[in-house]
Formats: C-alpha cells, structure tokens, sequence
C-alpha cells in the first residue's frame, strides 16, 4: 500500500494504492488527522489504484470523515471500482461519503 498527499485549493488530495488491510490503516490514521490537526478539513481520497480494502481501512475513513465533519469539512471518494466498490455498497457507506 502506497499513499501520495498532496494540497489542492484548500483540499487534501490523498491517492491511496495497492492493497489496504488493518496493519496499514494506523499510518493512514495518524497522517490524516494530521492534516485535520492543522486545520485542513476538505479531503478528495482517489482509491481508483486500490485492488483491495478490508473493513479496518474503510473504518479508517470513516474516522477521517467524521473528524473532518466536526470541524465543518467532509471527505470524498473517488474511483470506487471491483471489491472496493462492494465493500463500500454492502456497508453503505456509499450513502455516508460524496462519491465523485
């Protein structure tokens, strides 16, 4: 699992790649609320590169999502596709995050 952050317009775009299980989710954790720490609050997160997402990282963005929210801003998806993409529909999370 890769992850390239960079800042856009006042919005945190982080690209998530590879595969993402519970022993990578604390260093998405603490990186990300790093960013809400200092005050960034908007966050595009691209998981078009990922093949896979266990339960713990989709609770990692959730985290994030509801961190961000507290302090006025949210989280957005994009490029949901294959297991990724099932995973976010069973747990219907796809009704919680703005999915562009």
């Amino acid at each position: 699992m890769t992850t390239e952050v960079s800042i856009h317009d006042k919005q945190v775009k982080v690209t998530l790649s590879g595969s993402i299980y519970v022993q990578d989710t604390a260093a998405i954790l603490e990186k990300l609320l790093g960013f809400i720490d200092r005050g960034q609050t908007s966050f595009l997160i691209d998981l078009s590169a990922v093949d896979y997402m266990d339960s713990a990282g989709l609770g990692t963005l959730l985290a994030i999502h509801n961190r961000a929210r507290k302090k006025g801003g949210g989280v957005s998806v994009k490029g949901l596709h294959g297991l990724v993409k099932e995973l976010f529909t069973h747990a219907r999370v796809d009704k919680v995050f703005a999915i562009v």
